[in-house]
């Protein structure tokens, strides 16, 4: 089993950046590709970017490609999203999840992931 726990959530202008964290715990993190997704209460939740188990390979929803960052550190079990230039439609929750063995080039759909964090809030005032 593996356990999420996303942290750096908070409130910001139009503008600014947050970088936000989703440290790993239960097996070996590298063997373990990460993504993250967003919700708001009006939408389903929706696919923000993924980074396979090594960091070779990441991939971004095109609206958020220039803008957001995935990232991690293996050998801190800790993936990250940095997001800059935020917009007031980037409030959400945000969440990390994670799975074990391939996703082919279904990284979108978030049926495919096993683990999920608890969320954290991102909220962006214009």
């Amino acid at each position: 089993q593996v356990q999420l726990v996303e942290s750096g959530g908070g409130s910001v202008q139009a503008g600014g950046s947050l970088r936000l964290s989703c440290a790993a715990s239960g097996r070996p993190f590298n063997s373990i590709a990460m993504a993250w997704f967003r919700q708001d209460p009006d939408t389903d939740r929706e696919f923000v970017a993924y980074i396979a188990g090594l960091g070779r390979y990441t991939y971004y929803t095109d609206s958020m490609k220039g803008r957001f960052t995935i990232s991690r550190d293996n050998a801190k079990n800790t993936v990250y999203l940095q997001m800059n230039s935020l917009k007031p439609e980037d409030t959400a929750v945000y969440y990390c999840a994670g799975r074990t063995g391939g996703l082919g080039t279904n990284f979108g759909d978030r049926s495919m992931y096993d683990y999920w964090g608890q969320g954290t809030q991102v909220t962006v005032s214009s």
